[in-house]
């Protein structure tokens, strides 16, 4: 799939490099054809690296996207550099009289923070308000889908016993739903979080409907009755490195810190990794394309 980014930005060269087909902005005015605009709220500390598991993930549909990063203003993390931010991110209020075909909001390492506590709480709020009115179907992921289901229908979190963390079952539910084509009845999801939602205030809200569910990870996939809203809580962006980056990322700051389950061979971090979660994920971003932005999103917003 073409995607259209800006000529220098980073993950273009890496998207390169694995063959995966990214427009420049010169060519993308030669063609005369509509793009999908997509909105990517960034909330992860290391954005570079998300960039990259996002673009990867779009990149299997023949459709034309135009991506725009966004980055909150109440919040400023030190873990990307700002010449980074300022020429590839935008915030609400550049785009906040824009619309959109689609918006990603991404997962973000504060689940123990009450929402209301995070600095950008209200920042984001508007943002999801916003999205009711000028995106035809959001994408939440992780945390975004927890602070998306907590925001629309009321569903809380809570602390789990210790970190869910690895790679997990789940089963499919509704097969005729178009996000779910081609997904097989069993697949597999990375999960890596410390915090659940309530199995129970999701079983009670008629407006939700789960797609997929793990019996040792919980809900994955759930999707609003009108098709507008999806929440993934888990990570099938993930590439097939990143619960090893962060394994020993929290082994190297002494953190307390289980090997991922179901994740690495004989359970020894010192072996590759598996992937096998790879065709679970460009199912699920190609069917929400296609599916849920594509196929709904008007010719013209005007």
């Amino acid at each position: 799939m073409p995607i259209k980014v800006q000529n220098n930005l980073p993950a273009k060269k890496i998207m390169e490099k694995e063959n995966i087909f990214m427009m420049d902005e010169t060519r993308a005015v030669s063609q005369d054809i509509r793009p999908l605009y997509i909105a990517v709220l960034n909330l992860m500390p290391l954005k570079e690296e998300t960039e990259v598991q996002l673009l990867r993930s779009l990149s299997n549909t023949p459709l034309q996207i135009e991506i725009t990063f966004l980055t909150t203003a109440t919040y400023i993390g030190t873990n990307t550099p700002a010449s980074h931010l300022n020429e590839f991110y935008k915030t609400f209020e550049d785009v906040k009289d824009k619309k959109f075909d689609g918006l990603i909001i991404t997962g973000a390492p504060i689940e123990h923070m009450e929402y209301e506590d995070v600095q950008y709480w209200d920042e984001l709020t508007k943002i999801m308000d916003w999205s009711n009115t000028n995106v035809t179907s959001t994408l939440h992921i992780c945390w975004g889908a927890q602070a998306g289901l907590y925001y629309h229908f009321g569903i809380h979190k809570y602390m789990l016993p210790k970190k869910k963390f690895g790679i997990y079952e789940h089963n499919v539910h509704h097969r005729k739903e178009p996000l779910l084509r081609g997904f097989d009845d069993v697949f597999y999801a990375p999960h890596s979080r410390h915090t659940g939602v309530s199995h129970d205030e999701i079983a009670a809200c008629e407006d939700l409907t789960v797609l997929a569910e793990s019996e040792e990870a919980g809900e994955l996939i759930l999707l609003s009755h009108d098709g507008r809203k999806v929440f993934v809580l888990g990570h099938l962006e993930y590439d097939r490195m990143t619960l090893d980056s962060e394994y020993k990322r929290d082994r190297a700051k002494g953190l307390a810190i289980d090997v991922p389950e179901n994740y690495y061979p004989n359970d020894d971090p010192e072996q590759r990794p598996k992937l096998r979660w790879r065709g679970a994920a460009n199912a699920l971003f190609s069917n929400w394309l296609n599916y849920y932005v594509y196929q709904n999103t008007p010719y013209s917003w005007d």
